[in-house]
């Protein structure tokens, strides 16, 4: 049976994970992020998407990006994907593939959940016991989105903008958002939502997209993944 297309609509946000193969290292050394990030500003640039909220792990990645355009996030994705392994395997003298399949994603409703979705991308570091604070994280969104920080991956979201009339209102408001914890129920769901590739967000949202798309955008709740914290081993998340 074919694979449905992932949903990548023109204006909707997406939450983005793509993880390495055989839960292998996707970096090794600063210059690896280093070399990917450059690779992710190119590549949004070059196919119209806005990339709002990033954590690279050990592992795997996680992206909320904006397309401009229907499949864009997918073209960004594969372009960038190319662009890394072939320097990865360049770099180490490598061969086969890097990636663990084709990454996945979940469409993301603005209004009620896009915060969320970055608190729970930027607070990977945290969960995965590599940090204590998201700011202590290298190699994420969090110092831009929460101290201004330069960083040329990150466009702020519409709705990152209405925490505040200017950067340091919106800062101040944002790390108040992370002093709510993200309970496991709340990262069961997205994590549900994320790998059955569905729409996150209100029965409303979902209804939108369904009208869009023309299948269901609600995760089936037989299917939802178990709750473990560090799947992935060390320096990982679930998703």
């Amino acid at each position: 049976m074919p694979r449905q297309p992932r949903p990548d609509l023109a204006g909707v946000p997406q939450h983005v994970v793509q993880r390495g193969n055989d839960r292998q290292p996707c970096f090794y050394v600063t210059d690896d992020y280093r070399r990917y990030l450059a690779g992710l500003r190119e590549s949004a640039i070059r196919y119209g998407c806005s990339v709002h909220a990033y954590v690279l792990m050990t592992n795997h990645v996680h992206l909320l990006v904006t397309p401009s355009s229907a499949g864009a996030v997918s073209r960004m994705m594969q372009w960038l994907g190319r662009q890394y392994v072939g320097y990865i395997n360049g770099r180490y003298r490598r061969t086969g593939t890097l990636w663990e399949g084709r990454y996945k994603s979940c469409l993301v409703d603005t209004e009620r959940y896009l915060l969320t979705c970055y608190r729970y991308i930027e607070l990977n570091p945290v969960r995965a016991a590599m940090v204590s604070d998201p700011a202590d994280y290298a190699w994420s969104s969090y110092r831009a989105n929460a101290q201004a920080l330069p960083d040329k991956v990150v466009v702020p979201h519409v709705e990152y903008l209405r925490l505040g009339t200017d950067v340091s209102e919106r800062c101040v408001a944002y790390r108040q958002l992370f002093k709510e914890v993200l309970d496991d129920d709340r990262l069961a769901q997205i994590r549900a939502y994320v790998q059955q590739q569905r729409a996150l967000g209100t029965p409303r949202f979902q209804r939108e997209i369904e009208a869009m798309i023309g299948r269901c955008a609600s995760v089936r709740a037989a299917h939802r993944p178990r709750r473990n914290k560090d799947a992935f081993g060390t320096g990982s998340d679930p998703l």
